[in-house]
């Protein structure tokens, strides 16, 4: 699990039960439904939604695996690293076969014959082949069984703010656990996760996840994967409302691509956008709305200079798409392709321009950086 460190004031989460004497009635006896508190309305859960938690719960927990992988010690020196997580059994669009999905941080350094993932019915499985993609943490496990249990992949473009989810995985090495929540909200991008993780684009719920859970799905209450755990924002390590999750749509896209070539291409235009751009700085530039992503550096002979953007500006648009913050702008330029061509729509002089830029290979921009030192 990544944990986010945070400052400021930490917010607390914990259960009571309500109790009320009735006649006959032991202090011991729950009071069934709803009841009042100082006065106040105590909410319950609509009719029948807890039997839909148990419904969709019974259905998951077979396809949840607990991920356990072992790497050897750095540079051959100590003791071989252990690390646990989850993960969720899936058939992948366009693929035959049965894959586990989990996090490439749980799985990262160890070799296939020293992962483990073990099921419900306590049977212990090794896959055959992974495949994995450190810039968006996920990684992807090939399993030779047949029949095995599998969840069904929603559609996280469809998931909406202030519904149920449920969270499984194995927190602290306990298999088959189960929480609920909502989904808080969508493309949150403005965290800080491991070095090598670029892409950032989350879904955030308060569903508790805890160490041992990075890897296992999020679900709507029809029984759909809509997210993979990665990271809780914690100043103590655990679990306080504030959870992240790979959106689903995302990872089809990622395992699509490493199954087919065995890496991910991403779009580069040679940009580097600002983390400070606030909307009193976009007042100051003559926007009307806080939108965009202001550029601090344009790299020399990378696509964005050829196209002619500079400091200063403000990316608004990538082909006709709005660019809401600087992380979107750098999850959209990841998604082109490389070799395509792409309209930049962009801020400067309190005008708005539209130019043309050939999108190029991340991979290959960044070696060139980095020959050139810059």
């Amino acid at each position: 699990m990544i944990l986010l460190t945070v400052s400021g004031a930490c917010s607390f989460m914990g259960s009571f039960a309500a109790w009320r004497m009735m006649p006959g009635a032991h202090a011991a006896d729950p009071v069934s439904g709803p009841v009042s508190i100082g006065g106040l309305p105590r909410p319950g859960f609509p009719d029948g939604m807890d039997r839909k938690f148990e419904l969709v719960a019974r259905q998951m927990m077979p396809a949840v695996v607990a991920v356990e992988a072992v790497r050897p010690p750095a540079q051959g020196r100590g003791k071989p690293v252990e690390e646990s997580g989850s993960g969720v059994l899936v058939r992948l669009p366009e693929v035959s076969g049965i894959f586990a999905l989990t996090n490439n941080h749980v799985i990262a350094g160890a070799p296939a014959e020293q992962i483990t993932l073990s099921l419900s019915d306590n049977r212990v499985l090794r896959p055959s082949r992974v495949w994995a993609d450190p810039e968006s943490d996920i990684a992807v496990l090939r399993l030779d069984e047949a029949n095995l249990p599998t969840a069904a992949l929603g559609d996280s473009e469809g998931a909406r703010v202030g519904q149920w989810v449920l969270a499984f995985g194995s927190p602290f090495g306990l298999n088959q656990t189960v929480t609920h929540g909502i989904l808080s909200a969508r493309e949150r991008g403005q965290v800080s996760l491991g070095s090598t993780i670029r892409i950032k684009d989350f879904l955030q719920t308060d569903a508790a996840i805890n160490p041992g859970s990075s890897g296992g799905p999020l679900v709507d209450l029809e029984g759909n994967v809509i997210g993979i755990n990665t990271a809780i924002a914690s100043t103590s390590g655990n679990n306080t409302g504030v959870s992240f999750s790979i959106p689903i749509n995302r990872i089809k896209r990622v395992s699509r691509e490493l199954l087919r070539t065995g890496s991910v291409s991403r779009g580069y235009l040679g940009l580097q956008v600002a983390n400070t751009f606030d909307p009193a700085t976009a007042r100051n530039l003559g926007l009307d709305k806080h939108e965009g992503a202001l550029v601090e550096a344009v790299y020399p002979d990378t696509p964005a200079a050829i196209a002619g953007l500079r400091p200063g500006d403000v990316v608004l648009k990538l082909d006709g798409r709005p660019v809401n913050n600087e992380n979107h702008c750098i999850n959209l330029i990841a998604d082109l392709q490389p070799g395509q061509r792409v309209k930049v729509e962009f801020w400067r002089n309190r005008q708005a321009f539209v130019v043309e830029a050939l999108v190029g290979d991340w991979t290959q921009g960044q070696a060139r950086l980095k020959t050139k030192g810059q």
